[in-house]
């Protein structure tokens, strides 16, 4: 080792912090699941502690990021996220949102032929420093106007979704439950910033999402092919412990915490 790592090991020693690794059972599952998966993402969480000296030595560009608003719709007990369906809408500034209903875990090789050809529809694989899960996703357009309505509670909640999204809904959501059943949580303002930063052969997304309690969540990914995933995550792992990336830091997940504060509100307040 050179004179010039040594020094910045040793000014930065969280570089050497082992990140948590798959088990073995967990990357047998892992490649089973990537020949059926569509993309793998990436992703980690920045603890607070070394957000700004990250932001920093990345070389993000605060003024360049898009807001955003996300709004989760599920039951007061949060029937749909113990049954793995998340249902989402979002809205983006001066572009046109989505709404979502995504199914986890899946398995691909069982999902229906049909369900597999819809447009809007993909299947993905998240990886996070010690974990992974495979998730089915329902994607379409939807209008601002719209959007800005049922977050407002102003109109049904079904206004946001397709036929086939109601219908990949119902396939997997609870008995006797509809969309019209579930209560509007949030929406969560989020800054997303897409760059290019040195050293790294792929695009990098931040996203920082603001929670109602005053708490943020800073998360990194990058998206890859299947066939590239664990090259990929080689590279990502390094570049970001290069740059003062905790790897070993307790992760969170930005939809469970979105639920877990929205729902605790709405009970307060009813």
């Amino acid at each position: 080792m050179g004179k010039t790592a040594r020094q910045k090991t040793q000014s930065d020693p969280i570089a050497e912090t082992p990140a948590p690794s798959l088990s073995g059972a967990q990357l047998n599952e892992i490649l089973s699941l990537l020949p059926g998966s569509d993309t793998v993402e990436l992703k980690v969480t920045v603890p607070a502690v070394r957000r700004r000296s990250v932001i920093e030595r990345l070389g993000m560009d605060p003024m360049r990021a898009e807001l955003r608003q996300v709004a989760y719709f599920d039951t007061p007990d949060l029937q749909l996220n113990q049954q793995g369906l998340v249902v989402r809408a979002r809205r983006v500034q001066r572009k046109t949102g989505d709404s979502v209903v995504k199914v986890r875990p899946v398995v691909p090789s069982e999902l229906p032929a049909e369900v597999r050809r819809l447009r809007g529809f993909g299947v993905e694989v998240d990886a996070m420093p010690g974990g992974f899960v495979c998730s089915a996703r329902l994607k379409a357009k939807a209008d601002d106007e719209v959007l800005h309505t049922v977050f407002g509670g102003h109109k049904p909640v079904r206004k946001l979704f397709t036929k086939q999204q109601r219908a990949l809904f119902d396939a997997y959501g609870p008995h006797g439950v509809t969309l019209d059943d579930l209560e509007v949580l949030g929406p969560l303002n989020i800054l997303k910033l897409k760059f290019d930063p040195k050293g790294y052969s792929r695009p990098l997304v931040a996203e920082l999402w603001f929670y109602p309690d005053g708490s943020q969540i800073l998360e990194l990914s990058a998206k890859c092919l299947t066939q590239e995933a664990f090259a990929a995550a080689a590279e990502t792992k390094a570049f970001l412990a290069l740059h003062g990336v905790d790897l070993s830091a307790p992760q969170q997940t930005k939809t469970r915490t979105a639920l877990d504060l929205l729902t605790s509100i709405e009970a307060a307040s009813s």
